[in-house]
């Protein structure tokens, strides 16, 4: 997390309007700013076809495809429209995953690595799982690619201590609940906090 750079993740639910709202959010707000997708393979609505929306995200300035539900080497056919071209294949690794498996499932991965805290639904915690400093050096034993850190983190001081060990934060309901109890200023006051926090 940068405090000079906005990463914004969207939900592939309508891809269309997801892109649209990039290009929307580019010309407005005037920072430097990229894009995640976050892919489901459950959608609603009518797909656009893999390639199509490879093309058309490229083109509205994504820059890395997460593909949460589609474990490495289920369809060869999504990874390569990914890997032709320029989006990173950003890979998710749980506390669970084996050691054969992590090989393998990070072979072909670009962009970072995003290191699941710890099992269970989305949301944040109190603290950071004790065993973090020992989950980010078996991933980096595998992997040259940076490592960021999810699930759970919603505090300050919850990202700087996850920022001891990895090289970047995922903040995701914290700021959702931020953002839904406070509106726009409070989600852009705990995203400065957060920035801050990593940085220092």
């Amino acid at each position: 997390m940068h405090p000079n750079h906005a990463h914004m993740t969207a939900h592939l639910d309508d891809p269309e309007r997801m892109l649209e709202r990039r290009i929307e959010v580019a010309s407005q707000s005037g920072v430097p700013e990229s894009l995640i997708a976050q892919a489901y393979e459950a959608r609603r609505g009518q797909p656009i076809g893999v390639d199509r929306f490879v093309a058309e995200s490229q083109t509205a300035g994504v820059t890395g495809l997460l593909l949460t539900d589609l474990p490495a080497g289920a369809d060869a056919n999504v990874e390569a429209a990914v890997t032709r071209g320029s989006l990173a294949l950003i890979r998710l690794v749980a506390p669970t995953t084996d050691e054969a498996r992590l090989a393998a499932g990070l072979k072909n991965a670009s962009g970072f690595i995003y290191l699941i805290s710890r099992l269970g639904v989305t949301g944040a915690r109190r603290v950071i799982p004790p065993d973090l400093e020992t989950q980010v050096a078996r991933v980096r034993a595998v992997t040259k690619l940076p490592i960021a850190v999810g699930f759970g983190i919603g505090t300050p001081v919850q990202a700087a201590s996850a920022a001891r060990y990895a090289d970047g934060v995922v903040v995701g309901s914290a700021l959702m609940d931020a953002l839904a109890q406070g509106g726009v200023s409070a989600a852009e006051q705990l995203a400065q906090e957060l920035a801050a926090a990593v940085h220092t």
